[in-house]
């Protein structure tokens, strides 16, 4: 009798320990599996993120913006005029040059919208560039090794059942937080490109402010604006970048939970820096 129990015992030991590294070991992958991906979503630019989103945003900007930009252009081109006319003291320095500046100041701002899709993937390109870069010099891991795995087995053996279910309810929680913290990078990742989509969706509307002094703020603050988005891919690389160093200091000792624990606190933080990301961006780049 005692030997059935003992093997009972033994088997709904190993069952425990099989579920508890297969649990540790899907959280692990989890979140190494989403964090090692933001280098390539970060570097992607919004033609080749999802294709056909851009191309979406991109007819109907052109179809439905851009006549809208178009007649902007046209009253700020006129209004440029009356400005450059009636500058020199309501006409009474009246030179002919003025027309060749206007027309040359309209040519400008006719090329600027009509290749404001350009210019608006130029800075993305750019920006894809130095986080690439970034990304080669950047190759920390964030993977637990097989070693780390085989030590934490090696733990979980050594403890009895009623230490194992306790642990195995706390494990399962902290997969949870885990998986959530997960969610939330993804839901940064896609959410800067979601906003990039919108951005670029109205491009022509402040490009066809550039033929005006006064009004040109307008499409500098857009430019600033798209310049802070590209480099916000950066900054999120570098958020990684430092997760990656703060993970591998992470022991895992015989406290697994308290190793769990500690992952998680890296995961909240790197949550918290991500989204800090856009905000600190747009500071740097003066963007409103």
């Amino acid at each position: 009798m005692d030997r059935i129990f003992e093997q009972m015992t033994s088997w709904l030991k190993d069952w425990i320990v099989d579920g508890l590294m297969s649990l540790l070991t899907g959280t692990f992958d989890s979140i190494n599996a989403q964090v090692g991906s933001v280098a390539a979503d970060v570097a992607t630019s919004p033609a080749d993120f999802t294709p056909g989103v851009f191309n979406l945003m991109k007819t109907v900007s052109n179809n439905a913006i851009m006549p809208i930009a178009g007649m902007i252009l046209t009253f700020i081109a006129c209004y440029e005029l009356i400005q450059l006319v009636i500058a020199h003291n309501n006409l009474a320095n009246f030179e002919t040059w003025i027309f060749f500046k206007w027309i040359f100041k309209t040519y400008v701002a006719v090329m600027l919208i009509t290749h404001c899709f350009d210019i608006t993937m130029a800075i993305f390109d750019v920006a894809g560039h130095v986080i690439s870069q970034s990304g080669n010099i950047i190759q920390n891991s964030t993977a637990v090794n097989a070693s780390q795995l085989a030590q934490m087995r090696s733990t979980l053996e050594a403890m009895s059942i009623g230490e194992l279910l306790p642990l195995f309810m706390e494990i399962g929680l902290l997969n949870i937080g885990i998986k959530i913290m997960s969610m939330m990078i993804f839901l940064v990742i896609y959410g800067r490109m979601i906003e990039i989509y919108l951005m670029i969706s109205l491009a022509p509307l402040p490009f066809s402010t550039f033929g005006n002094r006064e009004q040109s703020q307008i499409g500098q603050n857009y430019v600033k604006s798209l310049v802070a988005l590209g480099f916000q891919g950066f900054l999120i690389l570098i958020c990684v970048a430092i997760y990656a160093v703060l993970i591998q200091n992470v022991s895992i000792s015989s406290d697994i939970a308290g190793s769990l624990w500690s992952v998680l606190g890296y995961n909240v933080l790197l949550v918290f820096a991500l989204f800090k990301t856009s905000t600190l961006s747009k500071r740097i780049f003066s963007a409103q």
